[in-house]
């Protein structure tokens, strides 16, 4: 209510002040038209008197400014013209000074004195020197503000400049400089007043107040950056030094950031670049409660775009040693501000990380440099729980990622990995991702094992639980993701030395051993079929040829296999397992290595027995094996029969007679291997296709029994389909005659009573029958074959 209250009175001060200015400023235009200077000057200093209110806040106080600075732009115009008032301007500036009141007098003052000083009667830096000193009449914070904003407006047209009409006869830049600075010196005071009246409950409104004439005091360094006059060397002896002083002895946290902040923002970068050591100077000696992290990441940004603008600046970055001044100003700063949050120290870092990586991007020493600093600022303190200060420290460690393509430059970082390990857990992770995503973008190879041990270091939040890693917080989505993104980074690391790609394959291999049960069924396979692209690198090697000193053999790789696969099994991952050690099998097959490839049969065949027990997987694992089985070429008789009939036997054990019967049909294609070399045994297949058929019977039976009627002939027609190939292949064991008995038996079982009608089956039959046709219409031998069967 008190506030409301507030507002409407403030609106209706305003609105009487209004009104008064036009009141006076009507009586004054006509005695501007009557050309009645006297007259002129009592209404126009009647006008000038409704600005001594102290009732309004900046923002409506300005409002009436405006007003009363519209009139005195007319009233200006009449002063320029002598002949319409008579009164030289020497007189008019003697004239005006017998206003009764102070404020009207110094506004009417500055507007004749904007005329002596065009008419050149008297020297600019006189008339100048005396209205600044002047408007000192006038110490009330917000009237000798809006003052002073007249003066300079007034004025900046008409300073002894380079190239000025107003240079010369002994008016120099040095005066216009000294005019604007002590204008700027005397504002500054003003505003910094401001913040000491009033009790402390207004404080927050005084604040506001004060940052809306903020502008009032910083256009002043806009006029000092506009004035052509001011070379580096002036710039860095008077103008700097000047400014600095005044920011640094008004000792007010609200001026000290904004003058700092204009002072960056207005002056060119080269001058910054050439004075950094005076402007980082004035750094540490701030109020300690002021955002100078802000101001000197401005800074950082303005000289990196100044380095980006063109390369031949380069050489003066080096000159100035501007890298050694921004990091020892940073390090006195947070040094000096104690209390500095922890995330305004790692901004800084950030701006420091991005001003070199953008000036001297082949300087990594100045880059570890950095994050050096950084890990002496988080050491000894617990991991970062600030959301903002850790999103920082992201920003810190994506930064190299970004600048650098190559992700092998940033394993070169030694700071870097000691950074990381101040993150949080689930931090950690997010800036393993982002290490990930860079490589997998940048499509980076990392080609040596110390790279591959830095790399693994950097993504271990990946790769095994960190210290307060929370199970039930972890998303399965999201764990699935990150694992198979570290099995991606498994298969981008090579090496075309086989010694040093065996390295890396250790290397990853003793990390991802710590990952615990769920990250193994992850992480294993893409390292055990990296390990065995080594393998076939290497397959015309065996341990004895290459000799005892270098490891890099299939032997020696195939020990690793077995000690990795063998770690699955305890998962458990049996399945997995499973298909690593047939994959390994195939592998020593194709290098002539009888012993290890029966030995890793001989494992799966064991986790097959112990660790499967689910019906359906143990189908897929019997198939698995029997294709693998088949595959190979390596095993003296003795081994291969060993190996066959544990397959047979096992094929023969399945649960359901249906998978029994598939199994024990694929067997056959274990004893006869269509190529040059391969074993042609025709009677163990026919035995195998003999032995299908008894278990398809017996299923058949089983149904009859079960449900009163008996199954689909589909087994029959699969059986049939094998003889068919056989027959083709010409195993002298399948006779046309035993084809044909098939043939009637499928009939006889499909017209049966109790057969199951089924399209599928029938449409299978129709098909066979079909491809026997089409084989007897060829002719040729074959066709002579197929006569034989009648369909």
């Amino acid at each position: 209510m008190m506030i409301s209250d507030a507002m409407e009175d403030e609106e209706k001060w305003l609105a009487e002040g209004i009104a008064g200015i036009q009141h006076n400023a009507f009586y004054m235009h006509r005695a501007l038209d009557a050309n009645n200077l006297r007259e002129a000057l009592k209404y126009s200093a009647q006008l000038l008197s409704e600005l001594r209110t102290s009732r309004l806040s900046p923002h409506k106080y300005y409002e009436l400014y405006m007003r009363a600075f519209d009139e005195l732009r007319k009233l200006e115009m009449f002063f320029k013209e002598e002949e319409r008032h008579g009164c030289s301007v020497m007189d008019l500036y003697e004239l005006v000074q017998h206003a009764g009141n102070i404020l009207p007098r110094l506004y009417l003052l500055c507007t004749v004195g904007s005329v002596y000083i065009k008419s050149k009667e008297a020297p600019a830096k006189d008339v100048l020197k005396d209205l600044v000193e002047m408007c000192r009449g006038v110490q009330h914070p917000i009237r000798g503000l809006f003052l002073r904003s007249y003066l300079a407006q007034i004025s900046r047209d008409k300073l002894p400049d380079i190239g000025s009409e107003y240079e010369g006869d002994g008016d120099t830049v040095m005066d216009a400089v000294e005019f604007v600075l002590q204008n700027f010196s005397e504002m500054n005071k003003l505003w910094v007043r401001m913040e000491l009246q009033g009790p402390a409950r207004v404080r927050d409104k005084m604040e506001k107040e004060r940052n809306e004439l903020r502008d009032l005091v910083g256009k002043n360094l806009h006029v000092l950056s506009q004035i052509e006059g001011i070379d580096l060397d002036l710039y860095k002896v008077t103008v700097l030094p000047r400014i600095l002083e005044q920011v640094v002895n008004c000792k007010d946290e609200l001026a000290q950031y904004y003058l700092m902040d204009c002072l960056i923002q207005v002056f060119p970068d080269e001058y910054h670049l050439q004075t950094l050591e005076t402007l980082l100077g004035a750094c540490p000696q701030l109020q300690p409660t002021v955002d100078i992290k802000t101001v000197l990441s401005q800074l950082m940004e303005r000289l990196s775009s100044y380095a980006a603008s063109s390369p031949e600046v380069l050489p003066e970055f080096l000159q100035v040693e501007a890298f050694a001044k921004l990091s020892t100003a940073i390090g006195k700063v947070i040094e000096t501000q104690g209390d500095m949050p922890i995330v305004g120290a790692i901004t800084l870092y950030v701006s420091l990380l991005t001003f070199t990586l953008r000036v001297h991007p082949d300087r990594l020493d100045y880059v570890d440099q950095v994050l050096g600093s950084c890990v002496k600022k988080l050491s000894n303190r617990p991991k970062l729980e600030d959301s903002r200060a850790t999103k920082q420290v992201v920003a810190l460690l994506s930064a190299p990622l970004e600048k650098y393509s190559d992700i092998v430059t940033s394993l070169t970082l030694s700071n870097y990995p000691r950074v990381m390990d101040h993150l949080d857990s689930g931090t950690n992770k997010i800036m393993a991702m982002v290490i990930i995503q860079s490589i997998m973008t940048n499509q980076a190879c990392v080609s040596s094992a110390d790279k591959v041990e830095v790399l693994f270091e950097l993504i271990k939040g990946l790769i095994k639980d960190l210290e307060g890693d929370s199970e039930d917080e972890l998303d399965e989505e999201d764990f699935n993701e990150e694992q198979n993104s570290v099995a991606r980074v498994i298969h981008v690391l090579y090496n075309d030395d086989p010694e040093e790609m065996l390295k890396i394959i250790c290397t990853v291999r003793k990390h991802i051993m710590t990952g615990g049960p769920k990250r193994l069924p992850f992480t294993v396979p893409p390292l055990v079929f990296s390990a065995l692209k080594l393998i076939r690198r290497l397959q015309n090697q065996d341990g004895d040829v290459a000799g005892e000193e270098d490891p890099a053999t299939p032997k020696k790789i195939f020990q690793l296999l077995n000690q990795m696969i063998e770690a699955l099994s305890y998962v458990p991952a049996p399945e997995l397992a499973l298909r690593l050690y047939l994959q390994c099998a195939e592998a020593a097959n194709d290098c002539d290595l009888e012993p290890v490839a029966y030995e890793f049969f001989t494992q799966a065949f064991v986790l097959y027995e112990e660790e499967i027990a689910d019906s359906k997987a143990q189908v897929t694992a019997i198939h698995l094996i029997i294709g693998t089985l088949q595959r190979t070429n390596v095993f003296g008789v003795e081994n291969r029969d060993t190996l066959t009939h544990k397959a047979t036997g096992y094929s023969a054990k399945l649960l359901k007679k249906p998978d029994q019967c598939r199994a024990v049909y694929a067997c056959s294609h274990l004893f006869w291997v269509d190529d040059q070399d391969g074993i042609k045994d025709g009677e163990r297949v026919l035995l195998c296709l003999k032995r299908a058929l008894r278990i398809a019977n017996a299923a058949q039976q089983m149904a009859n029994v079960a449900r009163g009627s008996s199954g689909p002939v589909t087994l029959f027609v699969e059986i049939l389909n094998k003889y068919l190939y056989y027959f083709e292949k010409g195993n002298p064991q399948i006779t046309s005659a035993a084809i044909q008995g098939l043939i009637e038996l499928i009939k006889t079982e499909m017209q049966s009573d109790t057969a199951t009608p089924d399209r599928i089956s029938d449409a299978f039959f129709d098909c066979t029958l079909r491809y026997i046709q089409f084989q007897k219409q060829k002719g040729g031998s074959m066709g002579e074959k197929f006569d034989t069967i009648k369909v």
